[in-house]
């Protein structure tokens, strides 16, 4: 493993920590009282952005395999 694949696999452990915190956050606004909902939506965007950085850590990390 070098250090180019070291920074990618802490860099994914990160964004997936921050995913799971969104994930936390928008479960509980939507059980609040009275939502924002212009908050809401722009965690859900956020989420979304971090779900496409994942994938593409994901790609980086894994070796091409040519069948």
């Amino acid at each position: 493993m070098n250090d180019n694949d070291g920074e990618l696999r802490s860099e994914l452990a990160r964004l997936q920590q921050e995913h799971r915190d969104l994930d936390a956050a928008i479960e509980a606004l939507h059980h609040s009282p009275a939502p924002d909902l212009l908050r809401l939506q722009r965690l859900k965007k956020r989420k979304l952005q971090l779900r496409d950085r994942i994938s593409f850590v994901e790609d980086q990390i894994t070796p091409d395999i040519i069948a």
